[in-house]
């Protein structure tokens, strides 16, 4: 165990490092490859388009104060609100004021505390002097002195950490938003901004008024920052089937400290479906898109203790989601799992058992009825097994009933419990291990009131080459396991075979299923993100 604890020792000394996840800029990344000026006459002719204006009033409102459930729901109060809301895609703006698009710089509505609409609709036209526009990624960029507000086709959709995008991106900061990625000619988007003078709490003199805008087109944007060709360790040609030939590991960001416990969420009918990652050692949640845009999703992820300095890993490890899409958060700090309402405020799902605290909770998976299991070793508390906070003699994996009142302990066998998945019937439940000295994979069988029995060592890789021992694990469709192991991820067949080796340009140490059909596996591998595509969708919350 000591050899074991000396290498992850190693790996959270990253965290005496004072390092900051990669700023990626707003998407797409690098230079269009033709430019419509919706500033111009040329520009807007070429759209089909017709800037409309109008003023914004601030009125008196009807609304409710804050109820027991958070929401409005309390007694009548007065308030305010503003005319008209223009976002919507059936808003009728005939009767708006036109004007040229060589006058959005005037100065407009009524300087101080103010605000107004800007709208235009716009047509793909079939090219860009030379450029054809059919199946490119068209983003819509504007600068508005002083904030801005992007609706387009009726949408504005709202992602805690966003960094502007249709949001606020800062103070005469460019507004970038993707409103196309597969254009095509007479395709029509009905973009509407809302303009914001400010600092708002400055009361400015100054008035409203667009600084740039314009419509910018990508043939093919990049959002990997390199690729490089998969190393591949074939051990069964049954990997075939599950690694593609000429499979690639792409670079999404990195400079992070350690990342960790990545979660997909998917595709909504308001937002695009992202991913978020923790940085433990930096005690964050991150979110990255499918366009390239880094941001942080949570700071103090973990902790707000005022020892976090002795600390290597005070942050969020584990991420997923439960049945109603809600982000459930391993805290190590905080020696607890976490929901995260739809209100934006935290349930403590569980801290303690039997009286006494949790290690700190490492990985964690929901089964279909609800029941949440979840491990917890020891390696986010600063002296591991040997911490005088550790109230647990053990390191277990647990199990929280669905309506979340029972807490059961399934298992304390391994010293350092880990990755953790179900087969996709749910019939086995596998569990693997952080030890150098027993790193093995535990396959149990899930007992119709949900715990665990008949556990058997499914995989031994003890005597196999490389430092690391066991971390994150995921399953594919078919049963096929994915297990952060020495030298690489590894990939084991359902009958417990050894298929293959995958290597990149990092260890990783957890992974997540992602894209719309489940195919890509996300890596969070030590300082980087990687992600790379496979033939087999995997098993999602």
């Amino acid at each position: 165990m000591r050899s074991a604890l000396t290498t992850l020792g190693l790996v959270l000394s990253l965290s005496l490092v004072r390092a900051g996840g990669q700023t990626i800029q707003d998407p797409p990344v690098g230079r269009p490859d033709a430019v419509v000026d919706l500033t111009s006459h040329e520009g807007v002719q070429l759209v089909n388009g017709q800037w409309r204006y109008h003023d914004v009033q601030i009125v008196d409102a009807d609304s409710r104060a804050v109820g027991p459930d958070l929401k409005p729901s309390g007694a009548p109060i007065r308030t305010y609100d503003y005319a008209p809301h223009a976002g919507p895609t059936d808003y009728d703006d005939s009767q708006w004021e036109a004007i040229d698009a060589t006058t959005l710089d005037q100065r407009r509505s009524t300087a101080k505390v103010c605000f107004n609409w800007y709208r235009i609709n716009v047509t793909i036209p079939e090219k860009v002097g030379n450029f054809r526009t059919a199946g490119s990624t068209v983003a819509f960029e504007i600068v508005i002195d002083d904030y801005a507000e992007v609706w387009v086709n009726g949408k504005m959709p709202r992602v805690l950490g966003q960094p502007g995008g249709p949001v606020i991106k800062g103070f005469n900061a460019p507004n970038r938003v993707i409103i196309t990625r597969d254009a095509q000619p007479g395709q029509r988007i009905q973009l509407a901004v809302f303009g914001i003078n400010g600092p708002i709490s400055f009361s400015p003199q100054n008035f409203i008024w667009i600084k740039s805008a314009t419509l910018d087109f990508y043939k093919s944007p990049r959002v990997a920052i390199s690729e490089t060709p998969a190393q591949v360790t074939r051990k069964d040609p049954a990997l075939d089937e599950i690694v593609p030939v000429g499979a690639k590991v792409e670079k999404l960001a990195g400079g992070f400290l350690f990342t960790e416990g990545p979660i997909w969420v998917p595709r909504t009918e308001d937002t695009d479906g992202y991913l978020l990652f923790s940085d433990p050692n930096n005690n964050l949640i991150y979110r990255w898109t499918q366009d390239g845009q880094l941001s942080i999703f949570m700071t103090k992820s973990g902790y707000r203790g005022m020892d976090i300095g002795e600390y290597g890993q005070p942050g969020s490890n584990g991420l997923t989601l439960d049945k109603q899409g809600r982000l459930t958060i391993n805290q190590h700090g905080n020696r607890r799992v976490v929901r995260m309402e739809k209100n934006g405020q935290f349930t403590v799902l569980v801290d303690r058992y039997e009286g006494k605290r949790l290690n700190s909770p490492n990985d964690l998976v929901y089964k279909s009825d609800g029941a949440l299991y979840f491990t917890d070793p020891p390696f986010g508390l600063p002296k591991f097994f040997d911490d005088p906070r550790k109230e647990l003699p053990y390191s277990g994996v647990f199990r929280v009933s669905p309506d979340g009142k029972n807490v059961q302990l399934l298992t304390n066998e391994l010293s350092g419990p880990n990755g953790l998945a179900f087969s996709p019937d749910e019939k086995y439940f596998y569990v693997d291990n952080w030890d150098e000295k027993k790193k093995i994979i535990m396959r149990y069988e899930v007992k119709p009131d949900g715990t665990l029995s008949n556990g058997k060592v499914f995989f031994d890789m003890t005597s196999a080459e490389g430092e690391d021992a066991l971390d994150g694990m995921k399953i594919d469709q078919k049963g096929n396991l994915y297990v952060s192991g020495p030298g690489g991820l590894w990939v084991i067949s359902p009958e417990g075979k050894h298929l293959g080796t995958i290597v990149g340009p990092e260890h990783p140490h957890n992974f997540a299923w992602g894209d719309d059909d489940g195919k890509t596996l996300y890596l969070c591998a030590k300082t980087g993100l990687y992600r790379i595509r496979l033939n087999i969708p995997g098993i999602r919350p």
